[in-house]
Formats: C-alpha cells, structure tokens, sequence
C-alpha cells in the first residue's frame, strides 16, 4: 500500500511541477482545488501543509520544489489520487525498494528509457491492459488510412512526446481520429477491457 500512496504523490507533483519551475504554495493548493478539482480549497492548503512537513515539498513557502525526482512519472488517462493521500501523505522515503525490480523508475538510474513506440509499448503491457492493443490498433489504423506501420507510429510517438502524460493507446486513438477513421471500433475494443 504504501508504493501505491508514493506513486500517487509522485503523480500529483509530476502533473503540479510539469514546468519544471517552483511554485509558490498558493500555486500549488488552485492547482489542487481549482484546475484539477482533486480536493476542496481548503482541503488543498492543508494537503500542501501535509506535504512540505512529510518531506515532499521543500524551500520556502514562495518558491516550493520537489524533493523526489519526477522523471519518468506517468499518470493513466483518467487518473486522479485519493485525497486521504494527498491530505495524509506517507513520507517519500517509507518504502525502500528491496529489489531492482521493486524500485520505482525514477530511482532507476540504469534503466532503459524507451524510444519507439513498441519498447513504450512494452513498458505499458504491465501497467495497462489496453496497451496489449497497441500492435494491432497500429496495424489497423495503418491499413484503414493506408500508412504505413512506421508513419503511425512515429506520429503516435510525437504525440505522446507532446502530451507528455498520454499513454501510446490513448495517442493511437488520436492518430486515428486525426486520419478521419471511425472511432467506434477503436472506443470498443479499447472499452471492452
């Protein structure tokens, strides 16, 4: 339970810090409440609280930075955490990874970044049930637009290099609709899952 309550803070902050810059406290709780509608107004300062005194957030109050690394963080169309999490947050240091295989990406320093679609694709079979999809929504978006299978994969990648937290499913549905395919079949097979 608690890797699951570290990866969904390491979510909210990856999705909060997108820009890479610090954020001002207040910045932080309308991203929470406002933009994202996780958690009431004032629920979301006293989340914010919660995560500076947890050891999530660090600096002053005016200029708030992560103190885990972001990278490679990656949240499912749809996603959004629980808000005991976010108001009770585990430290980020409570789970120490007992193997290579338990340890979480961004603490990979080895590990392979993907670079095609197919080794994404890949990484995403374990995560995602609708990625197993992946090779066959490609062949037939290919075969329905008449591109070939490198094309739509190269556009699915630039778009998932683009959205940044799109899954390459979620991006090969976007191909599609962008080639004027019908979309019903592509929303059924990613539905029935």
């Amino acid at each position: 339970m608690a890797r699951e309550d570290i990866e969904d803070v390491r979510r909210v902050l990856a999705i909060c810090f997108r820009d890479g810059q610090s954020l001002d406290a207040l910045d932080i709780e309308r991203i929470l409440s406002f933009d994202m509608e996780w958690i009431s107004p004032n629920e979301a300062e006293k989340a914010v609280q919660a995560l500076i005194g947890k050891g999530w957030l660090s600096g002053e109050e005016s200029a708030l930075r992560p103190t885990v690394s972001l990278e490679g963080v990656q949240s499912p169309l749809g996603w959004f955490p629980r808000p005991s999490r976010l108001l009770m947050p585990v430290s980020p240091s409570q789970e120490e990874p007992t193997s290579e295989m338990d340890a979480p990406e961004a603490v990979k320093a080895d590990a392979p970044v993907p670079s095609t679609p197919k080794e994404q694709a890949t990484l995403e079979a374990s995560n995602d049930p609708r990625a197993k999809l992946v090779k066959r929504l490609t062949k037939f978006i290919a075969k329905s637009s008449q591109i070939s299978v490198a094309e739509v994969e190269r556009r699915a990648q630039r778009k998932q290099q683009a959205l940044g937290y799109a899954t390459l499913w979620i991006c090969l549905a976007l191909v599609a609709r962008e080639q004027n395919l019908s979309m019903n079949e592509i929303i059924e097979a990613l539905s029935t899952l």
